[in-house]
């Protein structure tokens, strides 16, 4: 066998440069499973066993933490498929396919360029010629295993969640001023602080109907806004913070809050009674759209 891989190997793969290609899918990977990355970056003495010289080695890592279902994102892969059409590389070195490419559109066009411009790909399991019919064709079989992988994985995790959901047991991130309580149930906030400050909040928008009155009412009283604690010993819980990040910044403030909040009444009622809505509205502009979480939620009379 380690005869038959060399053949392949000829003056001309061994006069242009080789190709290591890292990634890792999510950042949590990169710091936790170390022994993968390891094991990709140790390819580089298989290339150096196959002839090349360890200044001939390029590596590419910058797709570490980078998703392989698609290749718009990786800069990493862009430049290793570039560097393969301009006809610089001898061979390409991935640990196994699903590191280079999780979508059979991004592999199979790495192969037909490989394959043009008389390209080798080594992972680890031997060293392949996509221009020959038998390589090409495993080559092809361990692509679309690879994205059946990255399916399976999936639908295996999103059942997950959804058996969770039916039994009532999925815990989702609450809107802040909420919290689960022993019983794994949404509660108000302990924090009396929070409590009234959004009630302050829904007091002052139903009596003035103008996001940006609500605003102005806690600059006037000197007033911070709840938003969910990310980090510390109190994570997860609500603290306070400003409403505003910049002085002056109510007009930004009223079009992403007025996005942030939906009223009805409630149908069918000789009394209308108000309803308050958040959601999650993807604004930079205010720390007051921190009162939007995932999902819609009610939040009732608060």
């Amino acid at each position: 066998m380690p005869g038959v891989v060399h053949q392949k190997v000829n003056a001309g793969h061994l006069k242009r440069n080789a190709y290591l290609y890292v990634r890792q899918s999510t950042l949590r990977q990169v710091f936790e499973n170390t022994e993968s990355t390891k094991r990709q970056y140790g390819l580089r003495q298989r290339a150096v066993a196959l002839g090349w010289p360890v200044e001939r080695i390029i590596v590419i890592d910058s797709d570490l933490g980078q998703s392989g279902a698609s290749a718009v994102d990786r800069e990493g892969f862009q430049k290793l498929v570039t560097e393969v059409s301009l006809g610089k590389a001898g061979i390409v070195l991935g640990l196994e396919v699903s590191r280079l490419a999780r979508n059979s559109t991004d592999w199979h066009r790495l192969l037909e360029i490989c394959a043009l411009t008389d390209t080798l790909i080594l992972d680890e399991d031997g060293v392949y010629d996509p221009s020959h019919f038998n390589d090409r064709l495993l080559l092809g079989l361990k692509g679309t295993m690879s994205e059946a992988e990255l399916h399976v994985l999936r639908a295996r995790l999103q059942g997950g969640i959804l058996n969770k959901a039916r039994r009532g047991e999925l815990q989702c991130p609450l809107p802040v001023g909420f919290v689960y309580n022993a019983n794994n149930e949404p509660v108000l906030d302990p924090d009396k602080q929070v409590q009234e400050s959004l009630r302050f909040f829904f007091e002052t928008f139903r009596r003035t109907a103008s996001a940006c009155a609500v605003v102005k009412a806690f600059r006037k009283n000197k007033l911070l806004f709840p938003r969910r604690l990310k980090k510390g010993a109190e994570q997860g819980r609500s603290g306070v913070g400003r409403t505003c990040t910049q002085p002056g910044s109510t007009h930004l403030a009223q079009s992403s809050l007025c996005r942030c909040i939906r009223i009805w009444p409630e149908p069918h009622s000789q009394q209308p009674e108000w309803r308050y809505f958040l959601y999650t509205v993807a604004t930079r502009t205010v720390d007051a759209a921190q009162a939007c979480s995932s999902g819609l939620h009610l939040l009732g009379a608060v």
